[in-house]
């Protein structure tokens, strides 16, 4: 198969979905590989090192989309991209297109095989190419939550873990999944005061055994989310519904109980976010104001830290997109269940779900295009 990797061009995106070390994968099973000059370059892996792994390199993103069979990705395609792609080309990234009518439609019209890394799901109901950037996501939350919390950037001005004799910052975390969990650990970790909210108590116990005592678990429900950001300093958003729209937890009237300054991190943006008054922002411009809450919602957190996220990405990535060369997609998802679930939108027919439903889409059985 003819494997094509474009240079991510979404604002501030400096993540590649292929490493030097998967294109000499791709070329042991006899695929050719395709890479934009200078894809590589944000996450650390210049032209040279595709080169010796076996990719060969085309300067335009036009010339990818025009040779690859298989589009490799990390983010949606953006508008430009959209007239690139070809009938019954299979792209395999990161979709979300819950939060997208336009990206939707458009690929609906281009009559592609969208295979989405956010709805791979295994027989657990794990998502294991999610997981990997959830993880970097949660963690950043905390990171990113700190600083803006600081005065001169219009947060409150305390410092996460406090100092001796002054108590520290409070963190709610809504969602107690991966972003949640490694959210919670780190807040916790630089002795921040922690409330983690979800709605399995299977999963608050387990989370309740495994977190230090600076932890507390308590039942995500709108009383109690109400009772709760009224004292947080920083609120992490970490609420996913496998392929679509997080459900709004924190509402427009909810923001004038909160004090000036509170920070809010909806890390479920890119999935239509669990914060209502939070909308898709980029590295570029992270923040917002409303009602004197700072807003932090950049859609894609991991592509600020691209040579982690990066590895971490196609460590999952991977074995996936070698079965897909190796097979084909068809043959693949038929055989593989996990893939299987990924795909969302083949030559022009909605087959997930939550797809169907977030735009009101008429919806047909994956059975139907394998």
């Amino acid at each position: 198969m003819i494997i094509g990797v474009p240079k991510e061009i979404k604002n501030n995106e400096n993540r590649v979905a292929l490493t030097p070390a998967g294109v000499a994968e791709f070329k042991k099973y006899g695929h050719t590989v395709y890479v934009q000059s200078t894809a590589g370059e944000g996450s650390g892996f210049n032209d040279d090192e595709y080169i010796k792994a076996g990719a060969t390199l085309l300067p335009t993103i036009e010339e990818i989309y025009g040779i690859a069979e298989m589009i490799v990705k990390v983010k949606e395609p953006i508008a430009s991209e959209y007239n690139l792609i070809k009938k019954d080309q299979l792209l395999f990234t990161y979709f979300h297109f819950a939060s997208s009518e336009e990206l939707t439609h458009a690929m609906i019209k281009q009559g592609a095989v969208c295979l989405a890394y956010e709805t791979v799901e295994k027989a657990d109901r794990s998502l294991p190419l999610l997981v990997p950037m959830s993880e970097v996501a949660g963690r950043m939350a905390i990171q990113e939550g700190a600083k803006y919390l600081e005065k001169p950037l219009k947060g409150k001005g305390i410092l996460l873990g406090g100092v001796p004799g002054v108590p520290p910052a409070k963190v709610l975390v809504l969602g107690g999944g991966i972003v949640g969990t490694q959210a919670a650990k780190m807040a916790a970790g630089l002795g921040a005061r922690v409330v983690i909210m979800d709605v399995s108590l299977p999963r608050l116990r387990y989370l309740s055994d495994i977190m230090p005592q600076n932890v507390v678990t308590i039942m995500s429900n709108e009383y109690n989310i109400r009772e709760a950001i009224q004292e947080a300093d920083l609120i992490v958003g970490a609420v996913l519904i496998p392929g679509a729209k997080a459900p709004h937890l924190i509402t427009r009237d909810m923001l004038k109980t909160m004090r000036p300054g509170t920070v809010v991190v909806d890390v479920a943006v890119d999935q239509g976010g669990c914060i209502e008054t939070c909308t898709p922002t980029t590295h570029e411009n992270p923040t917002f104001i409303i009602d004197d809450v700072v807003h932090y919602c950049v859609a894609n957190m991991p592509g600020a830290v691209p040579y982690t996220s990066t590895l971490a990405l196609t460590n999952a990535t991977l074995p996936y997109a070698i079965q897909l060369a190796n097979k084909g997609w068809q043959k693949a998802c038929a055989e593989n269940e996990e893939l299987k679930k990924g795909l969302n939108v083949v030559d022009g027919k909605v087959v997930y779900q939550g797809v169907a439903d977030a735009w009101g889409l008429a919806y047909e059985s994956v059975e139907t295009v394998l």
